[in-house]
């Protein structure tokens, strides 16, 4: 089962595992780039950004994951788009503790939110940015 498979607002503990695993894999993909672009000055400085970044997506797909899915039951309306603005805003405003800045966090907030209200949006109302048979 997937993320999308589960209905808003049950599940929590399995949604947000499924999330957090992907944000995960995320973060170890983008720590690798990262690690081939930037390369350390030593391997203990290697793992520590790699094992930070990761991290850091880890905590930020648990927070998105269970802040969305307690929000739909607290506000017993599992289908909205507020639940998911607000996993993306609680995500948010977690970088800007992590960065120590009150414009990170704002910025974050606005940002994931919206991106997140905007996935479910398109996941709910079945928008298509690819289409899967070309037009001819």
């Amino acid at each position: 089962m997937g993320y999308w498979d589960l209905p808003d607002g049950t599940h929590c503990a399995q949604k947000t595992w499924l999330v957090t695993k992907l944000s995960t894999a995320l973060g170890i993909v983008g720590s690798a780039y990262h690690t081939i672009l930037f390369q350390p000055k030593t391997v203990l400085d290697g793992v520590q950004r790699a094992g930070t970044t990761t991290l850091t997506m880890a905590a930020l797909g648990a927070i998105f994951g269970i802040t969305t899915c307690v929000t739909a039951q607290i506000r017993e309306k599992p289908d909205d788009l507020v639940n998911y603005f607000v996993g993306g805003c609680v995500s948010g405003a977690f970088l800007g503790v992590r960065a120590h800045s009150y414009s990170t966090g704002t910025g974050a907030c606005v940002a994931l939110g919206s991106i997140a209200a905007l996935a479910k949006s398109s996941k709910r109302d079945g928008w298509h940015f690819i289409r899967s048979e070309p037009r001819l």
